[in-house]
């Protein structure tokens, strides 16, 4: 959204995918054998062997139709991605950790910047991002981190422009820069690589700093221009991992609900709701898919919005030839089966709903808004219509008794023949919410533990999760259905196959 807003506001603007390039730089064959060694054990020499053909396979039509197959595919990857990295460091196709430095720590973050420290990255951003970026000769640089294991890289990233760059702005943003808004602004802190913080929607405070227009302060927010037509130029479908393309797109940002007691998006909201005309919705994805000769489409909403979803089921020509898949809440308005038909037949694949529980009593107390009757019918009406559904479910939220926690067991149990996918976590709190009062170990922390009822502790979940849930052999099927590392990114590819 921001370069096609850029582009039409006059700015020459272009795209790096860093995390793309990474990737394929670590993963060609003639470095992983050099950092491999000359006795690499066996499990690791046979997944090297493999790992070309692993990639291959992971980018074509024939993974999604083995997820044996695919799910091997993937392992020979993450082995062979294992030769990067020391001090502890991590590496695998959908995560990274270093063992000696955290993310939540500003001092390993200020150590990450000034060159004190570095990570497996360091080579690719020295020798293939840093001359791409002199190349373009840009006036004006912004790193965009939304991920967790994002942090570590984009500020080492930073650091290494900034040193490489002297007179280049770079500018911070991104979900995770969004999320700890209200921790900066109450300390002051600044990041000495990064120039300026953008928070929330970048539209608007992007272009003004391109024009030279945004004054003096360090943090920048103004959600005045929310943008919802990408650009996907810069882009090279074949080349992400996947075996179909797919393109990230939404109608809306920011969640229209905005009433969940453990959701940040309650209790300290950074993008104000916006949504997208609906009835502008379908012509958007079909120019899309012409431009770009994808047909398969992530809708990255919080929650795809109720109208969008009816207007997209009365599209099923404008809507013919495309598939999606999204996250929706379990609205009453899901619980009709000719809705649920409809969007079978306008590409709906697989919608992602979030449960929580299987206790009126904790959905009523976290205040989303569910009914389990309703719940119960959605999941009954989207399995008749061929739509997959990927669900989602919290233990140990707020007040939870062991009693409750049982009451989601029966729940799952019950409904197993109609869930296609699975989502079992324990929950911790964002720092914004009132529960989370708790001591901090880290500053920039996303989450805290939550408090535990009498009798019903962190470990008493665990137990509960692995013995009780787990335990059950039909919990259990669907929750081995989950694609490896990739989950619900690629869930969608196997909403028709057969697990057993």
């Amino acid at each position: 959204m921001l370069l096609r807003h850029l582009r039409a506001q006059g700015f020459s603007a272009a795209v790096i995918d860093a995390n793309l390039g990474a990737y394929l730089h670590l993963l060609a064959p003639e470095r992983l054998a050099a950092a491999a060694g000359a006795q690499p054990s066996t499990a690791l020499r046979r997944a090297l062997r493999h790992a070309p053909a692993a990639l291959d396979f992971l980018r074509s039509p024939a993974a999604a139709a083995s997820f044996a197959r695919y799910g091997t595919a993937v392992g020979y990857l993450n082995r062979a991605l294992t030769v990067w990295g020391d001090d502890g460091e991590r590496l695998t196709l959908g995560d990274y950790h270093h063992g000696s430095l955290s993310e939540f720590i500003p001092d390993d973050l200020d150590r990450l910047a000034a060159g004190a420290a570095r990570t497996l990255f360091a080579p690719y951003f020295r020798d293939i991002l840093l001359p791409q970026v002199a190349e373009l000769r840009p006036r004006l640089l912004a790193i965009s981190v939304n991920y967790r294991h994002q942090i570590l890289p984009a500020f080492e990233l930073a650091g290494m422009l900034r040193r490489a760059f002297p007179a280049l702005p770079v500018i911070g943003g991104g979900g995770v820069f969004s999320s700890w808004r209200t921790i900066l602004r109450r300390d002051g802190r600044r990041f000495a690589p990064f120039a300026r913080i953008v928070f929330g929607p970048g539209e608007t405070s992007l272009a003004k700093l391109a024009a030279g227009q945004a004054g003096d302060d360090y943090y920048l927010e103004d959600a005045a221009t929310v943008a919802f037509d990408p650009d996907f130029s810069f882009a090279h479908p074949a080349d992400y991992f996947s075996p179909l393309p797919v393109l990230p797109v939404s109608v809306s940002r920011g969640c229209y609900w905005q009433q969940c007691l453990f959701c940040p998006e309650a209790a300290a909201p950074v993008h104000p709701y916006a949504c997208l005309p609906p009835a502008d919705f379908p012509a958007l994805l079909r120019r899309l898919a012409a431009e770009t000769g994808v047909r398969h489409f992530h809708f990255t909403d919080d929650a795809i919005p109720i109208p969008v979803l009816r207007r997209l089921a009365e599209a099923p020509a404008a809507m013919a030839g495309l598939g999606w898949h999204g996250f929706v809440r379990f609205e009453t308005a899901l619980a009709d089966p000719a809705l649920a038909a409809a969007l079978a037949a306008a590409g709906c694949r697989l919608l992602q709903l979030g449960l929580e529980s299987g206790s009126q009593a904790v959905l009523d107390r976290l205040r989303k808004g569910t009914r389990l009757t309703a719940a119960s019918a959605i999941l009954h009406h989207l399995h008749r219509a061929g739509i997959a559904t990927y669900v989602y479910v919290l233990l140990g939220t707020p007040g939870e008794t062991e009693a409750e926690a049982e009451e989601t067991l029966r729940f799952l149990e019950a409904h197993a023949p109609v869930i296609g996918f699975l989502n079992l976590a324990i929950m911790n709190l964002p720092r914004a919410t009132a529960e989370g009062d708790l001591p901090e170990e880290e500053p920039l922390g996303f989450y805290r533990q939550s408090l535990p009822s009498p009798g019903w502790d962190r470990a008493a979940v665990r137990r509960f999760l692995h013995g009780r849930l787990l335990g059950s052999p039909a919990i259990r099927a669907v929750v081995n259905r989950t694609p490896p590392v990739f989950t619900s990114n690629h869930a969608f590819l196997f909403a028709s196959c057969r697990f057993d």
